[in-house]
């Protein structure tokens, strides 16, 4: 019985296992099985999305040097998606929706897109600090404004991903927790709602996947 509306998230709940963190792998079996082999309508469908991604972190990079970099953003599309869409099946823990996985995707990269800016482009990095045309008074504020908010970014690309993953599933699990108590009408009508919700789920799997991709990508551009 769940005693807690959040314990949905617990990694430890289902099952009483914490092998519930297994499900971050669980998405490896959608890699077709024949990728090398047998080129299949879906091995087509994941080539030609992949491809779109690589050409769109192309232009988001800008820097003509850097394009195998985007072979890091198309795989942490990969696995933010594929974990996404694995907590929308019933029973399947949902690690996105943990600063534990969210953190260790976000923090890593930040880190070391800082140290190479800072050994590389030192100057470059020092400038971003003071927006152009700022008051010379301003500056001293304006260069810690700019520090906080590059500090707490990883903290924001994590905490966004694992939010939005947390606020869908919260609602539909406090809707299914109702349907006990209501009308034949009324259960109908919920059903309804859950599919609505589900699909909508779907959309913001999809599109956080992409949001955590992109801004990773953003971030690394302004080093060069």
């Amino acid at each position: 019985m769940m005693m807690n509306l959040f314990s949905t998230f617990d990694p430890s709940t289902n099952f009483n296992m914490q092998l519930n963190w297994l499900s971050t792998f669980i998405g490896l079996i959608f890699i077709p099985q024949l990728f090398w082999l047998i080129p299949s309508r879906f091995y087509f469908l994941w080539n030609k999305i992949l491809s779109t991604l690589h050409l769109e972190f192309k232009i988001l990079l800008g820097n003509p040097k850097m394009n195998g970099s985007t072979l890091i953003f198309v795989s942490l599309f990969s696995i933010v998606l594929y974990n996404n869409f694995m907590g929308l099946f019933p029973y399947i823990f949902t690690s996105t929706s943990h600063l534990t996985l969210t953190l260790t995707l976000a923090l890593p990269l930040w880190i070391s897109f800082m140290i190479f800016g800072y050994i590389n482009n030192t100057i470059h990095m020092l400038a971003h600090t003071v927006p152009q045309g700022t008051p010379p008074v301003l500056m001293p504020f304006m260069v810690c404004i700019e520090t906080i908010s590059n500090i707490i970014r990883p903290g924001t690309l994590a905490m966004r991903l694992a939010a939005n993953m947390v606020a869908g599933h919260l609602l539909i699990t406090f809707l299914s927790g109702t349907g006990s108590s209501l009308s034949l009408f009324l259960i109908n009508f919920l059903i309804l709602v859950q599919l609505a919700l589900f699909t909508l789920e779907f959309a913001v799997s999809i599109i956080q996947s992409y949001v955590f991709a992109v801004l990773t990508a953003l971030y690394s551009s302004e080093v060069n």
